[in-house]
């Protein structure tokens, strides 16, 4: 089962966190049929939106990340709670582009570089933080970085991964690695991380040897006394429910509303992030109509 841990060095300058999301992408390329740029950016997004999610100190908030860089996937959608679960999709899950030269997927080439990474924060009162900025490189680890530095100004390192076969095109790793330099860290701190930074392996390659959670976390913190925060099991989790789709009813005309159904008599309406799909007769719609005229 997927899983996540959140560190902290011991004398408080340094947070790494891990996640190990190998279940949630099998899941997102069931559900999105996802071609393999489409799987590696998705699953890229989805463990940086579970990373960032647990994060938030609210039991009922969560945090929103949308990428459109103009590239041939369109928007790349993840959103997490707070206790990093997540959701996502991507516009055109089909999309396939020819390898990098050095043999990696383009998923730079997939999402585009002239658009925006935008966040957002809903902490469940008041009005939702909104952050931006220009995408760095598409390939989501990189713009995630530049996030935190832009509108944040918080130093922080992430670093995503997805391996997906080339022949078969089904994920077999996913995971994440972000961590932050606290207000507080000295030079010495910044200069020991730095160091390590620099022979850190990518996060599949470490998931591939075995390396678990903690390893991972204390790997990126060698030299450091590390604490864990806290640890997580992480779940592909849809909110989607009939009321909410009769609640989206709701805001429509009763012209508007009675024009969904088919020659069938049939309205249907899709779930975008787990496809589940919701019939309604003309019957139910003329009754959805009949209860907004009456509020």
């Amino acid at each position: 089962m997927d899983r996540m841990i959140r560190c902290i060095t011991s004398d408080g300058s340094i947070m790494a966190a891990a996640v190990d999301t190998t279940g949630i992408v099998a899941i997102v390329q069931e559900l999105h049929h996802t071609g393999a740029v489409a799987t590696a950016a998705l699953g890229r997004l989805l463990s940086g939106a579970s990373l960032m999610g647990a994060m938030l100190k609210k039991e009922n908030a969560s945090l929103t990340m949308k990428m459109n860089g103009g590239g041939p996937l369109g928007s790349v959608v993840a959103i997490a709670d707070s206790h990093g679960n997540v959701r996502g999709y991507v516009e055109h899950p089909d999309v396939d582009l020819p390898l990098k030269p050095n043999g990696k997927l383009d998923v730079g080439g997939g999402v585009g570089r002239d658009g925006l990474l935008m966040v957002v924060r809903d902490l469940g009162e008041g009005e939702p933080y909104v952050g931006q900025v220009r995408l760095a490189t598409g390939e989501i680890a990189e713009d995630i970085t530049a996030y935190y530095a832009i509108s944040e100004q918080i130093p922080t390192v992430c670093a995503l991964g997805v391996l997906v076969d080339k022949e078969q095109h089904q994920a077999m790793l996913s995971g994440g690695l972000l961590i932050q330099v606290l207000p507080g860290a000295d030079n010495a701190a910044i200069d020991r991380l730095e160091a390590n930074i620099r022979t850190l392996e990518p996060v599949t390659t470490m998931l591939a040897k075995g390396m678990s959670m903690e390893e991972i976390c204390a790997k990126a913190l060698d030299g450091f006394e590390m604490e864990i925060l806290d640890e997580y099991r992480v779940k592909y989790v849809c909110t989607c429910s009939r009321e909410k789709v009769v609640q989206a009813f709701s805001t429509m005309k009763k012209e508007e509303l009675l024009s969904l159904a088919d020659e069938t008599g049939y309205a249907e309406a899709s779930c975008q992030y787990c496809c589940r799909k919701y019939r309604f007769s003309v019957e139910e719609l003329e009754k959805i109509a009949e209860q907004v005229q009456k509020k």
